[in-house]
């Protein structure tokens, strides 16, 4: 593991994903590896039991960096376990953070109730993502439902980070900032490409809107359907014989 990356969620952590992978130091480590084998939450839920005995070695093997939830959960375990790893922490004004989480995650977990009724389904079985994730906002913010609330764990993150790592080991930075003062920090020379932009708000809205999009025409479809069949039923019985 040679970086680390532990800003909050909205704070660029996605686009850093990219840049940190553009720049050779992937693959890394991120929310995505978790959504894409939701198998892998079931490790950070046992590491959350105890992450003083976790097996941080195996938990990211393969992998040179990590950016992001779950690892900022963690995170004091996460650089002791990796000393010549190099720590970065995303960060942007707290309250813009805020405004950008309430308008992103917080609608996401709190949609408007006609949506909650169009796509409620019953869980047959754990959702560990949404439970890792669960644990993760705890420390993130709580659930970006008040204002002071977040934001003062917004910056006492930030403080703590700064208190507990060396100073030539850390970068605070900022997305917006591009590829200047991150691979200064690295070392690295700069990419010719533009700095990766990804998930901005409106991104993230419209990837929400899809997924209830496609969950509703779901539902549409086989309403129509059963409709038929019941349709279907009620003819075959009431037909002359």
């Amino acid at each position: 593991m040679q970086i680390i990356s532990i800003g909050f969620l909205r704070t660029g952590t996605t686009s850093m994903k990219l840049a940190l992978e553009e720049l050779g130091f992937g693959p890394c480590y991120h929310l995505k590896e978790l959504v894409n084998e939701p198998s892998r939450a079931a490790e950070w839920l046992t590491v959350a039991e105890d992450p003083a005995s976790a097996d941080w070695k195996q938990l990211y093997a393969d992998y040179n960096s990590a950016v992001g939830t779950p690892t900022t959960t963690f995170w004091r375990y996460v650089i002791e376990a990796f000393p010549d790893a190099k720590v970065i922490v995303t960060v942007r004004d707290p309250n813009e953070w805020y405004d950008s989480a309430t308008r992103t995650i917080g609608e996401a977990l709190e949609p408007p109730l006609p949506v909650r009724l169009l796509t409620w389904r019953p869980r047959r079985e754990p959702d560990l993502l949404d439970a890792v994730q669960r644990i993760a906002r705890q420390h993130e913010g709580g659930q970006v439902t008040d204002r002071e609330e977040a934001v003062a764990a917004f910056e006492q993150h930030l403080a703590d980070v700064r208190a507990h790592v060396p100073a030539d080991r850390l970068l605070f930075y900022r997305v917006r900032d591009g590829w200047g003062p991150l691979c200064a920090f690295l070392g690295v020379p700069e990419p010719v490409t533009p700095f990766p932009r990804e998930n901005d708000r409106a991104t993230f809205r419209r990837r929400i809107r899809k997924g209830v999009t496609r969950v509703i025409a779901r539902r549409a479809v086989g309403a129509v359907v059963v409709a038929g069949a019941v349709a279907l039923a009620v003819w075959a019985t009431r037909r002359p014989r």
